[in-house]
Formats: structure tokens, sequence, C-alpha cells
């Protein structure tokens, strides 16, 4: 990836052209893949702006499309990795991003399971980053709906390189992950992402912004890794598991979850002996913990 060649300009991902160019090739979105492509210009320059790019930042995309995003982050960063699981659409944008020598395509799948992403990804995009100098790290997406979720935690759990996410998603996606305690979106999504970073929506969008049309609204949030919160987390792994275990049964109160922990149930004297200890009510439930609340529980419980 070298830089001898002049940066171009991207393709115009309006309605028309995207229509023209996947009929062309006979290409058709699939839905079961979250394939609806952003035809709002205004909506991706916000995406790239929010991004707050530069030459020494390193940016991963997931979900390559049709490359009007990639083409964009090629030209405001220092290198782009892209990452796309369709043959198709693949295809398209290695050929499409062949005049932008700092962007890398990899045709992958980001996760390797629902709970992994896929480590040879990791370490193309830290190859590409050292090859060009990139000392910072960024993710910046159109997400597949598909994905979004597992992506997002899945990095933030496992990689503390990254400065800044910004990341299209699912309107649900975006309310859960910024819910706020005792709301009815909070949940263990909630309190994973705010355990580890700054999180804000930035755009609300509609439907009417993509092709093919979503049924549901969408969102541009701002994910921004926090290390001193990720530094009162000593074990990720361990507090991931035990956040999934405290939700699995989200109606029961706090003592009735613990108790019928699935790991095995525990004793309801000395479950009732730990919450006292720590000052939290059984009778309440999970929901309507704070953060803090929850990391302790996790010492105690986890």
């Amino acid at each position: 990836m070298s830089d001898e060649q002049g940066p171009v300009s991207p393709p115009k991902q309006t309605l028309s052209f995207l229509r023209h160019l996947l009929r062309s090739r006979g290409i058709e979105p699939k839905a079961k893949l979250g394939q609806n492509f952003l035809i709002d210009l205004n909506l991706l320059d916000l995406i790239v702006r929010t991004a707050q790019l530069a030459k020494c930042d390193a940016v991963l995309e997931v979900g390559s499309g049709t490359g009007t995003l990639t083409g964009k982050l090629a030209q405001a960063a220092g290198c782009v990795v892209t990452v796309e699981i369709d043959d198709d659409f693949y295809t398209l944008v290695r050929e499409l991003m062949q005049g932008y020598p700092n962007v890398k395509c990899l045709h992958a799948d980001v996760l390797r399971t629902k709970n992994e992403l896929n480590p040879d990804i990791l370490a193309s995009f830290d190859l590409a980053a050292r090859e060009q100098g990139c000392a910072r790290r960024k993710l910046v997406a159109n997400l597949p709906y598909v994905v979004a979720t597992p992506v997002i935690a899945n990095l933030l759990l496992t990689d503390d390189r990254f400065e800044r996410m910004v990341v299209m998603v699912q309107w649900e996606i975006a309310e859960r992950m910024t819910a706020s305690p005792g709301t009815h979106h909070y949940s263990s999504l909630a309190v994973l992402v705010q355990a580890l970073a700054d999180v804000a929506i930035v755009r609300r969008v509609g439907p009417t912004v993509f092709w093919p049309k979503p049924k549901v609204d969408s969102a541009i949030v701002l994910i921004v890794p926090n290390r001193e919160k990720r530094a009162k987390v000593p074990d990720l792994v361990r507090f991931r598991v035990f956040l999934r275990n405290l939700y699995a049964h989200r109606r029961k109160n706090l003592r009735g979850a613990l108790v019928g922990w699935p790991g095995g149930r525990r004793d309801k004297a000395e479950v009732d002996r730990q919450l006292a200890q720590l000052g939290i009510s059984g009778q309440v439930r999970a929901e309507d913990l704070d953060i803090e609340q929850h990391l302790r529980l996790c010492e105690v419980f986890g």
C-alpha cells in the first residue's frame, strides 16, 4: 500500500447511481446480510467528520458495501482496511478502490464466533497501520445490522487500542447502548458499553436515507473507549459472562436472579448477607443498578 497515486473522488452513492451500478453487475442487496446502503451524502460526510480523521489514523471499516464511505475515509485517513463478507460486493469494492493505494480490502467474516473477532482481521489491520505509520486506530462503519452488537462489544472487550468508533446501527441498538438505569432499554449491553466507553447518539436517521429501505430507524453513534473506566474492570471476560447470566432472567428481582444462577443455585441466606454487605437491596432488578453497582456485584458474585 504505497501512496504513489493521488487520491481520486469516491463514487457518488446516490440512489440512481447505486441502482445502475448493481444492475449492471447483476447484484441484488441481501436482506439477511443487512445490506442497506446509505444514499444521503450529507450523512456520509457527517460520519467522516465525527470520526475526526487525520493521516495518522488507521481506519477499520466493517461492511464495505459499494465503497462510497470507504473512499471518503481513504481521503481523510492514513489507511483504511475494509472488510466484506459478500462475494459480489467484495469483488466490486476491490475494483472500485484500485485508485486508493492506502485501502486494503479483505474478503472475510469479521467474527470468528459470536463472542470473538476474527484474529486475522485484527492482524491485517495492525500490519496495514504499521506499514503506513498510523499511530491511531479507529472503527468507522455503516455496520451490517446482523453483526453490529457483537462487533462493538467484542472490539471493546478485546482491543484497547481503538481511540474512537463511529458507527451506523439500528435505532434500537443505539437506544440500548445509551440507556440509563431504570429505563426500558437498559440491559447488559448498556452496562458493558458504558463500563468501558463514553457513548452518545450523534443523529437519528429514518429509513428513507437508505436503499433498500430498512423497516426501522437507524442512528449514528459515537463510542469513545475510556481507559480510566476500563481499568476498573479487572477481568473483562468474567464481567461479560456475569452480565449475560445476570440478565438471563431480567424480570426476576436481584435476589432471585442471584439465587437461581445459571451456573448453579446459591444459598439464599448467603446471597442476602452478601447483598447487605454491598448495600444493595435484593428486591430491585438488575436494570435499576448503575455501572458501579454492577462492578461491585461482579466482584462478589461473578
